[in-house]
């Protein structure tokens, strides 16, 4: 009888581990990350504190890679990210894009980046691109009320500075400034970009579409208020972001109107609604912050920068390069010699506690996040910052 009780005890014993070990198998925690009671650490936010930054980053079908690649060159604790594969990716691609998140170590702890499970339809140089982009700038709005500053990033996008020097820089600007390559001047746009109306299937039909619609007709450029024009990636402040949401002004609606049927409108919709705007008009540097090489003749899309762009790169003096193709050898170097970041791991800053070893990730550890420290880089940044606020104190180029 002792043996046979013996016996079940054993059984009962073995098969209780097996199921213990299975759900830790399939937890997908690191249990050498963090310990097994890690707490989310605690963010402070507000003008005492470093301002914190809500990323959309976007993405087409097979650039699953490149977003989680670049989720990690620009992770840190206190911003937020929503990430957006298009509509054309397949359900099975947006579910190992969330998979993959979900494996980031900080991200398991903070909870700070969220993946678009219902794709926007978007169709190129149609107007459904900056309804996806106000989509993202709402869901931010509402998943978080702490970040600063919205900024929009694309797969084939990369930093050029750390999220401390980043935020280090701009703790010195106000923090309604809004970065934004504008111009008035129009040029071979007015009549081949404003004129012609376009219709954008994406908007209607929810499905991917080739091409845009053209009406037989064109229109005169506007006269109730001024066309802008310029770069469409842009880092706006929460409150224009709310102005163009939630204004209280009809202006931001009037020209969303207006540019629902124009090509390409994310490159005049928010520099049209800034300017045209008495409040945030002289809140505007007139800057992208971007490094970007055309060819000559210019094209649609910009130089793939590679190796031999390196040295301009570095010394650019702005926060962010594009365009790049996947895993070109010139973000391997940007890793190591400025993010200073080991592969599939985040770029570590200051809130990074753990030991730091080529086979640790330092940041399985939380320090302060509420702290930064800036590293050489910074020096660049900072002083392509100085030249731009001194320019915008003389509103020599803002709003022009």
């Amino acid at each position: 009888m002792a043996a046979e009780k013996k016996c079940l005890f054993l059984i009962f014993s073995s098969a209780f581990f097996t199921i213990l070990f299975i759900l830790t198998a399939n937890s997908g925690v690191n249990s050498a990350a963090f310990p097994s009671k890690t707490f989310p650490p605690v963010v402070r936010h507000g003008p005492s504190s470093p301002p914190a930054f809500a990323y959309y980053i976007s993405g087409g079908p097979g650039h699953k890679d490149r977003i989680i690649r670049l989720l990690l060159a620009v992770y840190h604790p206190r911003n937020r990210y929503l990430l957006h594969l298009s509509h054309e990716a397949s359900d099975g691609e947006r579910v190992a894009l969330a998979s993959a998140v979900r494996a980031v170590p900080a991200v398991q702890v903070v909870g700070n980046v969220d993946v678009i499970g219902k794709a926007d339809a978007t169709t190129y140089m149609g107007s459904s691109t900056l309804a996806a982009v106000l989509h993202a700038a709402s869901i931010l709005m509402r998943l978080d009320s702490g970040w600063d500053w919205f900024i929009t990033l694309s797969s084939t996008d990369y930093p050029l500075v750390t999220q401390d020097d980043l935020s280090h820089v701009f703790s010195s600007v106000p923090r309604d400034l809004n970065f934004i390559d504008h111009t008035s001047d129009l040029g071979w746009k007015e009549l081949h970009r404003m004129q012609p109306i376009v219709v954008d299937p994406g908007i209607y039909l929810g499905r991917k579409t080739n091409k845009i619609f053209h009406a037989t007709q064109t229109r005169p450029t506007p006269a109730a208020f001024k066309v802008f024009t310029g770069s469409p990636w842009v880092t706006l402040s929460r409150s224009f972001i709310e102005f163009c949401l939630m204004g209280w002004d009809n202006l931001p609606r009037v020209l969303l109107l207006y540019f629902t049927n124009v090509m390409l409108s994310e490159e005049g919709y928010f520099h049209s609604v800034i300017c045209n705007s008495p409040e945030f008009q002289n809140l505007t540097v007139n800057s992208d912050l971007r490094y970007i090489v055309w060819d000559n003749p210019p094209k649609m899309e910009p130089h793939f920068l590679n190796v031999t762009d390196y040295d301009n790169v570095v010394h650019s003096g702005v926060a962010f390069a594009r365009q790049f193709k996947k895993n070109d050898p010139v973000l391997d170097i940007i890793d190591e010699k400025i993010l200073q970041r080991g592969s599939h791991q985040a770029a570590p800053g200051a809130w990074c506690s753990g030991r730091r070893s080529w086979w640790m990730d330092p940041c399985t550890g939380f320090g302060d996040v509420n702290v930064v420290k800036p590293g050489p880089q910074a020096s660049n940044l900072e002083d392509t910052m100085t030249k731009l606020l001194e320019d915008w104190k003389s509103q020599s180029s803002s709003c022009k």
